[in-house]
């Protein structure tokens, strides 16, 4: 584990909430120099606390604002299954989050498309087409109350 003081926290604070600014503006920000800053973004990407830089995308302006998350059962809960049913999630670009969970079901993921038809032709033509799925589950967001890509430390 990684230690983290004060100052780091304020920092990851910082770049989570907006990582194009200048080290400079982050400097000022957490009354530090430029190059401490520095040393300091330096030393949480060598240590892995930042994993990567990302560009967030409005789901409204590309028309994939219908959220659906959708619970799969496995037919048996074996490796071999498992492991099939992970590479395949992998592969489609609609899945932009897949959590293997405990309960239920054994999958949750969170699948991002245009509405509801779309919604029905991925189910039809590409989940549904892994072998090894038992059930699935869906429930449709109505109204996104909280989302936020930020950690806290």
């Amino acid at each position: 584990m990684v230690k983290i003081d004060e100052i780091d926290g304020k920092l990851l604070k910082l770049l989570q909430s907006d990582c194009k600014r200048t080290t400079a503006a982050y400097a000022q920000d957490l009354h530090l120099s430029t190059t401490a800053v520095y040393e300091r973004i330096k030393r949480l990407e060598k240590s892995g606390v930042l994993t990567r830089y990302v560009a967030l995308v409005d789901k409204k302006k590309i028309n994939k604002a219908f959220t659906v998350l959708c619970h799969i059962k496995l037919i048996q809960h074996v490796k071999e299954f498992v492991l099939k049913f992970e590479r395949e999630v992998l592969q489609l670009t609609e899945i932009v989050e897949c959590y293997h969970i405990s309960g239920d079901y054994d999958y949750i993921l969170k699948i991002h498309v245009r509405d509801m038809e779309a919604y029905r032709e991925f189910m039809v033509t590409k989940l549904t087409a892994i072998s090894n799925i038992g059930s699935t589950q869906s429930s449709f967001v109505i109204n996104e109350v909280k989302h936020t890509t930020l950690v806290a430390v």
